[in-house]
């Protein structure tokens, strides 16, 4: 049977967490369940031995007890984080919105499905166990959405596993994986989320940091749009982080090549459109300015800008900042080209070397890149 990607791809795509469209009062067959799993069930399984065990809760004694435990295991405090979140505008507060009303409601959907395996984790960081089952969970999931059917994928409850464990008569050696709460969705149309990340951000290329604007050919030449990612963690606010990103002299404490910038106009507020002077030095190149044009300007979240030619730029570069749990995500991107690059001679004089020439630069720039995070990092997190 000839699949329709298109049909695949937007399951895939719009399967999620569903907390505030589950239809409570909608009663969902147990044949519907069992079908489900059977299609998880041909997930791939190390071994080929199956030990994967589902539950399906649907006694409502028993839900009422799971809900309690769900609820003493974290959900009051989602409760009270999404009431404290109410009307702050804060990038969290849809999602804790949602996810106290299912901590609320939990007890209300039709069936809670718990995934088990057979077999407990030793720890070692070595492949096995839950890579027999986190994959047929997920199937389990995306086969509900085919059908109509919402859930979320949720862990809290394990904070309470003991206590579930003697709830529901699971025995020692057999570990819990997620709690899906499982009802019909009130209204099938879902789109695919905004919030993540292009493949070609995330996606590296025979060398962690190495990305590519587009598609590369193969050897990597320099029209393919090749460049360099690195990131830090820091625990400090985003408007925190942002003051420290923008100064133009931070970069130049830290790099070995940038050395600092200003902006042409110091008394206007920097937009899109808005120049500056960098100025940088580097071994076999000499020292040399370049002045900048930014395309994106919004704080406290992204900073971009490209190179000696807004249109057809030598370089393009970004920064991008996201709230995490405890701080901030810096995000550092730099792409070469479309226009002239400091490499263009070397390419020239050597075509036959133009893959390793483009390596090299996309590692040395990496490398600063990531020293100046690594930086920025220290700075904010010392204030």
């Amino acid at each position: 049977m000839e699949l329709d990607p298109a049909m695949v791809d937007h399951a895939l795509m719009t399967t999620r967490a569903v907390r505030r469209r589950l239809d409570f009062e909608r009663p969902v067959a147990d044949e519907v369940l069992l079908d489900c799993i059977d299609v998880a069930e041909q997930a791939p399984t190390g071994g080929n031995i199956g030990s994967r065990r589902w539950i399906i809760v649907r006694d409502q004694w028993v839900k009422d007890r799971l809900a309690e435990l769900y609820m003493q295991a974290g959900g009051d405090w989602v409760v009270e984080r999404a009431e404290a979140l109410v009307g702050t505008g804060h990038p969290n507060e849809r999602m804790m919105q949602g996810a106290a009303h299912l901590a609320r409601n939990l007890a209300r959907c039709p069936a809670l499905v718990i995934p088990t395996i057979v077999g407990v984790h030793d720890g070692s960081g070595r492949p096995g166990l839950f890579d027999s089952v986190i994959q047929a969970a997920w199937s389990f999931q995306v086969a509900l959405r085919a059908r109509g059917l919402g859930s979320t994928w949720t862990t809290m409850f394990l904070n309470k596993a003991d206590e579930v464990a003697d709830l529901l008569g699971i025995p020692d050696g057999v570990t819990q994986i997620a709690l899906f709460p499982v009802a019909y969705t009130i209204g099938t149309e879902f789109s695919p989320t905004t919030r993540r990340h292009p493949a070609g951000d995330i996606t590296f290329f025979d060398h962690y940091g190495r990305i590519v604007n587009g598609v590369p050919s193969h050897p990597a030449r320099f029209e393919d749009g090749h460049g360099a990612m690195a990131e830090v963690d820091i625990r400090a606010t985003p408007e925190d982080v942002w003051e420290l990103v923008v100064d133009l002299d931070v970069g130049g404490r830290f790099s070995e090549e940038y050395q600092g910038g200003q902006w042409l106009d110091p008394d206007q507020e920097p937009t899109v459109g808005s120049a500056f002077l960098g100025h940088n030095k580097h071994p076999a190149i000499g020292e040399w300015t370049t002045t900048s044009y930014v395309t994106a300007w919004n704080p406290p979240y992204e900073f971009a800008w490209n190179v000696s030619d807004p249109a057809n730029p030598g370089a393009q570069w970004r920064l991008t900042l996201e709230t995490i749990p405890g701080g901030t995500r810096l995000m550092y991107f730099m792409i070469l080209g479309p226009g002239p690059s400091g490499i263009t001679p070397a390419i020239a004089a050597r075509p036959d070397k133009e893959s390793r020439i483009l390596a090299r630069r996309q590692d040395e720039h990496r490398a600063n890149m990531q020293r100046v995070l690594e930086g920025i990092k220290e700075t904010a997190e010392s204030k």
